[in-house]
């Protein structure tokens, strides 16, 4: 039976089982890496930890600062909205930094505790903040970029999507560029396929929480990028979202990393000359 675009369930469910996509050492050696280059990064670096940013414990940020006046990167960690923290989120503070930026890490509750609704709304609200507060650690509140990788690379897109500023009391660009690595933009197959044993959406939600149907009216320079060997629905939601975004006027631009996986895409964040590095430097002016 066709679930999506002409999927059966099984296919469906492997299209976006991104983890099947590697060996399972590959995956762990991933996620070991985060932790200990994020670790490495705090020690290295000024880093004030565990900064509230709303009012529950899972409501906070970890913040690299900056010389002053610097453009901050606030980054998005992935796990598929249920695993990773802030903690593991830091492997390109030292990159960054050393090339002037400001860096906050996000935080935020992970499902299926949460729902997508929560998630959004918490990393919107991160977002509020580190507008607020930029120049206490050295930020331009004028100057924010926004990047995340697979869960992170949706909640960037969330983070530009229209129509949700003026609750939160910010300017609709508060985000100057963005850079969406692996993610998903339009969560209708997700609500059809395993994940959403975790996700918990209803079609209301799925169209809610998806950033190609809710963009906004006036869009920030975009980057997207994907691992050469990501499954042809990962590929088609990043590909169809710039289409969409170029379809309003806005500017995206695709960085190959075919060599690249779902997993160690981010990577190329510790390398200033790495290519993702580069356009994201040239969105920040670095």
């Amino acid at each position: 039976m066709t679930v999506y675009r002409g999927f059966d369930q099984e296919t469906l469910d492997t299209e976006y089982r991104a983890r099947g996509t590697v060996p399972s050492a590959v995956f762990e050696a991933a996620v070991a890496r985060y932790a200990s280059d994020s670790a490495r990064a705090r020690e290295s670096l000024e880093c004030r930890e565990d900064i509230r940013y709303g009012q529950t414990a899972d409501e906070v940020v970890d913040v690299f600062p900056a010389g002053g006046g610097a453009p901050v990167l606030f980054y998005i960690h992935g796990g598929y909205w249920r695993m990773l923290s802030q903690k593991e989120s830091a492997f390109m503070a030292e990159c960054f930094a050393g090339l002037g930026a400001a860096v906050v890490t996000v935080n935020y509750s992970l499902a299926p505790a949460a729902s997508l609704d929560v998630i959004v709304a918490q990393c919107r609200r991160a977002l509020a903040w580190t507008r607020a507060e930029a120049e206490s650690f050295g930020g331009d509140p004028e100057r924010i970029f926004v990047t995340g990788s697979s869960a992170g690379g949706h909640l960037t897109g969330a983070m530009i999507s229209g129509g949700w500023h003026r609750e939160l009391g910010v300017p609709e660009d508060i985000v100057k560029g963005a850079c969406a690595i692996s993610g998903i933009f339009d969560l209708e197959p997700i609500r059809l396929s395993e994940v959403n044993e975790w996700a918990g959406l209803d079609a209301a939600a799925a169209r809610r929480n998806s950033p190609i149907h809710h963009l906004p009216e006036a869009g920030c320079p975009l980057v997207v990028s994907y691992g050469g060997n990501e499954t042809s629905e990962f590929k088609r939601q990043t590909d169809d979202y710039a289409a969409a975004w170029r379809a309003r006027g806005f500017s995206a631009e695709h960085v190959d990393m075919a060599e690249a996986n779902h997993f160690d895409i981010v990577f190329d964040y510790q390398n200033p000359e790495g290519r993702l590095t580069r356009a994201v430097r040239g969105l920040m002016g670095l």
